[in-house]
């Protein structure tokens, strides 16, 4: 048993209908006592994080995050299937957020003005997201090949919804290429900013989405009024 905690077939994987909003998660029953098992993911996810964060997913063992979370090597598989299992989990904390307006939605808002939009969609990602963000880039190499899929779909299907609104925004026909390279570059710029924190702490965060998103507005403008 202990040497099948690490594979694909120990994830624990539920059949069915993937979650088109999540990565899926092992389904382990050992422990009943719900409000035990989400005290004790907790506390291995935010130790996972931290470690993810500090020294990488490859190096890090299941060992350092039980010495960092505090739960007993010999229990935590009552928790958890393994690393990819906890990354998972995080993900869909701190990435598929859903307390976060997802960018086609807010660019489906067309009686707002295309700037408080983008003002919009910067703070609540840079905000909200901003751990997710960097874990997401940190640790894509590492996934497993149906998760790195999985998220390629989602991060697909996101680009090509918003480039659909911003053809129903700007009334332009859906032969028009350029909506998907702008649609990926905003997605790119919400992800651009906590990875470039640190070169930013002394100034105020509003400052730089309100410019972040006065820059995009503008540039997605010039590119519609530029002749194809």
């Amino acid at each position: 048993m202990a040497g099948d905690k690490n594979s694909d077939i120990a994830d624990g994987l539920e059949d069915g209908t993937p979650d088109n909003s999540t990565l899926d998660e092992a389904d382990i029953r050992v422990v009943q006592n719900e409000d035990l098992k989400q005290k004790r993911r907790e506390q291995i996810c935010d130790a996972a994080l931290e470690l993810f964060l500090e020294k990488g997913f490859a190096s890090t063992t299941i060992r350092d995050i039980c010495a960092r979370s505090g739960v007993n090597q010999a229990s935590i598989y009552d928790y958890i299937a393994n690393k990819n299992d906890i990354l998972r989990r995080l993900l869909n904390q701190l990435w598929f957020r859903p307390d976060v307006t997802p960018l086609p939605e807010l660019l489906g808002q067309l009686d707002r003005d295309l700037e408080d939009v983008l003002r919009e969609y910067f703070r609540e990602t840079w905000m909200k997201k901003g751990k997710g963000a960097l874990l997401v880039y940190r640790t894509v190499p590492h996934m497993q090949a149906h998760d790195r899929k999985a998220m390629r779909q989602r991060e697909s299907q996101l680009i090509d919804d918003a480039a659909a609104q911003l053809r129903k925004r700007f009334k332009l026909g859906e032969d028009d290429p350029r909506f998907e390279i702008l649609a990926n570059l905003l997605v790119y710029l919400a992800t651009f900013g906590p990875m470039r924190s640190w070169l930013q702490r002394d100034r105020p965060p509003e400052e730089l989405i309100k410019a972040s998103a006065t820059a995009a507005a503008a540039m997605i403008q010039q590119v519609v009024d530029t002749p194809i």
